[in-house]
């Protein structure tokens, strides 16, 4: 005997609806979140990269090499692995070491890769001058200055 006096289906409904509006306001933010434009390095330069056979790869069209210890960044700035890159040609940033390698690559997403390379560089979020003993976010030390020896 069935003792429900509601049916199922008009029970279920709101569970299911606010399931999905919870799960539009998820996706959302998450489109939202990609198109921000994140700090890169002043020394960071603008590329294409494609990954033949790591660690070798092509930046702009030249054959390069990743370093041994290359970071990948992809456009949620979490690392990614060189391998999974194989035959994709990107839009980067990047930095060579000492050695003319490609150490850091920053995959652009698509607001980034709009911008031209200079309007890139924001300032960064904190400040660090050693004559005023300033540290992050422009707090400064109680501590006085080391004076040279003479």
């Amino acid at each position: 005997m069935n003792r429900c006096t509601a049916s199922p289906a008009f029970t279920t409904a709101p569970w299911r609806a606010a399931l999905l509006a919870t799960a539009l306001l998820v996706l959302t933010g998450a489109t939202s979140a990609q198109d921000a434009v994140r700090p890169f390095p002043a020394a960071a330069k603008r590329g294409t990269l494609q990954v033949t056979y790591p660690p070798e790869v092509l930046l702009n069209g030249k054959n390069a090499r990743l370093s041994p210890g290359a970071r990948i960044r992809g456009t949620n700035n979490m690392l990614v692995l060189s391998g999974s890159l194989a035959g994709q040609s990107l839009p980067v940033n990047y930095i060579l070491d000492p050695q003319g390698m490609v150490h850091e690559v920053w995959i652009l997403n698509a607001t980034e890769a709009q911008l031209s390379k200079d309007a890139a560089n924001l300032p960064p979020n904190y400040v660090s001058d050693p004559s005023t003993g300033a540290g992050e976010m422009g707090a400064k030390s109680s501590a006085p200055a080391a004076s040279s020896p003479r």
